[in-house]
């Protein structure tokens, strides 16, 4: 066990052998830290939260009460491999959020990146992968497998079915089920998930230039209309255009995956 000089561990918490704490640290009470755990410099475990398994935190990350980060994958085929689960600096994992290590034969990692906001209840399921300033809103379900682009938000009580891929800067409405993928930059809302535009709001947040968000409107258009699949039309586009943040979308569309993919209306 390696425990930093400069780490604040309460009396009343639990940190088993072999795990290493980092300069300033702060460890509550009733907390649990396992013997594979690795908690970068200054990452906060709050009363009653749980960091087990075989689980590296990044710099910063504050994990608030309750939380359960580490544990073995929901996964009938688990059989007690030694998987892992990586989370970036800076996350917020709030109460109640639960973060499941890899399946063998999945990879065996699950990975956050940085600056990610996992509120209250919300669930990152085995092999999944996020992507920076992910927000996931209450009660959100990321099933395993799932890959989750930067700067993506999803909605409170919605859920992304296994191996859904979804694109940078999307945006998932509240109470949403989204089983097939979202292009990057989409807006999908309603039960069953529909993708019924851009994230304008989110573009302009971030200041992409009023040029080239028309380029994405009039590539959704073509998208949307027109002679041949989907595909065949995210082909031509791709031929078509010189703009970086349609070249993004129909590379997305045109890699691998394991589901189709969420169509215009």
């Amino acid at each position: 066990m390696t425990i930093s000089p400069e780490a604040r561990i309460h009396p009343a918490a639990v940190v088993e052998p072999g795990a290493v704490i980092g300069a300033g640290c702060v460890i509550g009470p009733f907390a649990l830290i396992g013997p594979e755990v690795v908690l970068a410099a200054g990452v906060e475990v709050k009363s009653h939260a749980v960091v087990t398994g075989w689980t590296d935190i990044g710099e910063g990350t504050v994990v608030f009460p309750f939380a359960c980060v580490g544990e073995v994958p929901q996964d009938l085929k688990f059989n007690g491999e030694r998987t892992r689960l990586i989370v970036g600096a800076r996350c917020r994992i709030r109460e109640g959020a639960t973060l499941n290590t890899g399946t063998e034969g999945g990879g065996g990692v699950t990975r956050v990146g940085d600056d990610c906001l996992l509120m209250t209840g919300a669930h990152v399921g085995h092999d999944a992968v996020l992507g920076n300033r992910v927000i996931l809103a209450n009660q959100v379900a990321i099933a395993g497998h799932c890959q989750i682009g930067d700067d993506v938000i999803v909605g409170g009580l919605s859920g992304i079915h296994q191996w859904v891929r979804v694109g940078r800067g999307a945006i998932i409405g509240a109470v949403t089920m989204v089983t097939n993928d979202v292009l990057p930059y989409g807006l999908v809302q309603g039960p069953r998930g529909v993708l019924d535009g851009l994230n304008l709001v989110g573009l302009k947040r971030r200041g992409v230039e009023r040029g080239d968000i028309s380029a994405m409107r009039a590539a959704f258009q073509a998208l949307s209309q027109g002679e041949g699949s989907f595909l065949d039309r995210a082909r031509r586009l791709a031929e078509e255009t010189d703009s970086p943040y349609v070249r993004e979308m129909t590379d997305f569309i045109l890699s691998a995956s394991d589901r189709s993919f969420l169509t215009p209306k």
